[in-house]
């Protein structure tokens, strides 16, 4: 758990044309309490699934640069 008087010290190195942009999102995360059962960023990005073929993730730069095709 990171201490109160650490985020203290960060928020002084704001510069003060960014305070606004702090302020709007500090109020958004104290204004929504967490919602019980709703899932995390991190949970919903585990659950993606994605068809691809054998290989992709270690040729995917082939794929992008169109060296290898999906079809």
């Amino acid at each position: 758990m990171i201490p109160k008087e650490a985020i203290k010290s960060e928020i002084k190195k704001v510069s003060s044309e960014r305070l606004e942009e702090l302020s709007r999102v500090v109020q958004t995360f104290t204004e929504s309490p967490p919602s019980e059962g709703k899932k995390t960023f991190m949970v919903r990005l585990r659950e993606i699934k994605i068809d691809a073929p054998e290989g992709f993730a270690a040729n995917r730069d082939l794929y992008l640069s169109g060296e290898k095709t999906l079809g």
